[in-house]
């Protein structure tokens, strides 16, 4: 006779595995605006936008405050007595390699390639309002644009991750029955014994909806310039249905690996990203301008790292007063924005960290998280965004049309790589080798790859948490969330053009301002945490912060005597 746990079909595991609240509230609300945007998208978009645009005028300065308090606390931990910390007693269950291709691959890799070859070119012409005596166009333009970009995506972005991926691995590693999930990042705040309250299950609930919102909004960016690619390069229309077509192929492949699991599937192929992403930034970097980049990272790297603490406080000081209501403006269609989307992320991103760092030190997981994440993504925002701006300044290509906004920033990479030639000079021959259309297709593979590891790592996230925080959730559980993400990615491709994609981004920003404080509690638990329970390192344990201690131990507010006297 077999055992009855063997026997258990799909459907009863599934049944008996998801925690109804979240998953029914995280589905309903989900499918409500897919629904809602196929109803009536002029009256979404107009509801969302203007929430949007409320939220970004209250709370720009506390997501840009928030994450630059977060970054400056990794990067205590780096370096202090709390770096040591493990999350949990076993032993790591990755190398090092596949862990960081992992948390690289499932982070924001999609958006890193997406982003590479263009956004350099928009402040290009027209830098941030903190450099105001830099002309648009100019040669020390070009330096400034990648300085900008290297900013917004080395660390503060990986910060909202990592601080809630630390979060969550430790209380859920290092407590009793405390589960991988979201609102385990709070256990301190919100108590272990109140994880199935109301205020947790309100934070599972957002953090599905974030997830859903801010990933399938970076999957319809990855998805268009996939078939952007196909129509620029090979005058392949593809139209509605062949979206469609696309968007189904890629979410068979996602929800392939996710089936696979993550040493199986999402392991395996984020390995082979990390591969063709550095070859593909290497054959850039030899091909286009060598020196010229060297000498250009170089100065970008100083100048981010020299301008750092400006550069992520700096908000115009607003439309009030006499501040500069254009430069509050730059600032929050950048880097507010930015931040936002990534807070938007950092549920997803965080708990799928967490699932992949148990056994690991919370100085590993801080230093991969934006260390040697940023040591990776520097070069390629150099080497790519500084060979575009570099073409684009010297005439060697033309993008012009997407800098005025009249062609998506998803051809700006096809551009660049047609540009390229290699010429091989032998003997005095040269000949040309247009190297260009092989970049092309490798750019290509690359955005599929990349597309489908972080589908299907958030998938996973998402699955978990509508399960409790179950570390392997049922097929079932999974298929229907990378359906429900697919769908979601497909929505927001075939309805571009009528600006709901950028409705939905704009939702993902709405669900991404809460995350800010989610982000900032969960820093405060840490800190709290290991505060009592590790060594101090700003107070002692019973410190007097105004008035005297007498002898006895009674507090008085009498002026310290000094033994001398």
């Amino acid at each position: 006779m077999s055992d009855p746990e063997e026997a258990e079909s799909p459907i009863t595991r599934f049944r008996e595995e998801i925690d109804p609240v979240v998953f029914a509230f995280g589905a309903l609300i989900t499918l409500g605006v897919i629904v809602a945007f196929f109803i009536s998208p002029s009256a979404v978009e107009d509801g969302i936008s203007s929430l949007n645009d409320q939220l970004l005028g209250a709370f720009n300065w506390a997501m840009m405050l928030i994450v630059f308090l977060i970054v400056l606390f990794l990067l205590f931990l780096i370096v202090g007595p709390w770096g040591g910390i493990k999350l949990g007693d076993e032993p790591p269950e990755y190398s090092f390699l596949s862990f960081f291709a992992m948390l690289y691959s499932a982070g924001f890799a999609a958006g890193v390639v997406f982003w590479g070859p263009t956004e350099a070119l928009f402040y290009y012409d027209n830098p941030s309002p903190l450099f105001s005596t830099v002309e648009g166009g100019s040669a020390e333009a070009m330096t400034v644009a990648v300085q900008q970009t290297l900013f917004h995506w080395a660390l503060p972005q990986l910060a909202v991750f990592t601080i809630m991926g630390i979060a969550i691995g430790y209380f859920a590693y290092n407590y009793e029955s405390v589960p991988l999930r979201v609102s385990s990042a709070l256990t301190p705040i919100l108590g272990a014994d109140n994880l199935d309250g109301p205020l947790a299950k309100v934070i599972d609930v957002l953090a599905v909806f974030a997830t859903i919102g801010g990933v399938a909004t970076s999957l319809g960016f990855i998805g268009s310039q996939f078939v952007t690619g196909l129509d620029y390069q090979w005058g392949i229309d593809m139209g509605d249905l062949g979206i469609l077509l696309v968007v189904t192929m890629m979410t068979l492949l996602f929800t392939t690996s996710m089936v696979l699991g993550v040493d199986r599937g999402i392991r395996r192929l984020s390995n082979f990203n990390m591969v063709l992403f550095v070859a593909l930034m290497l054959v850039t970097f030899v091909v286009g301008p060598t020196l010229f980049l060297l000498l250009l990272g170089t100065q970008a790297f100083g100048g981010m790292i020299s301008d750092f603490v400006s550069m992520s406080l700096f908000t115009g000081a607003g439309p009030m007063g006499t501040g500069d209501a254009s430069a509050t403006g730059w600032i929050n269609a950048w880097t507010v924005f930015y931040w936002a989307w990534a807070l938007s992320w950092s549920p997803f991103a965080g708990l799928f960290i967490a699932r992949i760092s148990k056994g690991r030190t919370v100085r590993e997981v801080a230093f991969t998280g934006i260390v040697a994440t940023s040591a990776a993504t520097i070069p390629w925002f150099t080497f790519v965004g500084g060979t575009a701006v570099w073409a684009q300044h010297n005439g060697i290509a033309d993008f012009g049309a997407v800098i005025a906004g009249e062609a998506g920033p998803e051809v700006s990479g096809f551009i660049l790589f047609e540009a390229l030639n290699f010429t091989l000079n032998l003997g005095g021959t040269s000949m040309t080798i247009p190297i260009g259309s092989v970049l092309i297709y490798a750019f290509m593979i690359l955005v599929t790859t990349f597309f489908v590891t972080s589908a299907d790592s958030s998938t996973l996230a998402v699955s978990m948490m509508t399960t409790g925080g179950k570390a392997e959730p049922s097929n079932i559980n999974r298929i229907f969330w990378g359906v429900v993400l697919g769908m979601t990615a497909a929505i927001l491709m075939i309805l571009g053009g009528t600006g709901s994609a950028n409705t939905l981004q704009q939702a993902a920003i709405i669900t991404g301002t809460p995350f800010a404080f989610v982000c900032f509690l969960a820093m405060l638990a840490l800190i709290k945490d290991f505060g009592e329970n590790y060594d101090q390192v700003l107070f002692q344990n019973e410190t007097v912060l105004y008035g005297s201690e007498d002898d006895s131990g009674s507090r008085t507010g009498s002026p310290v005597e000094s033994d001398d006297d």
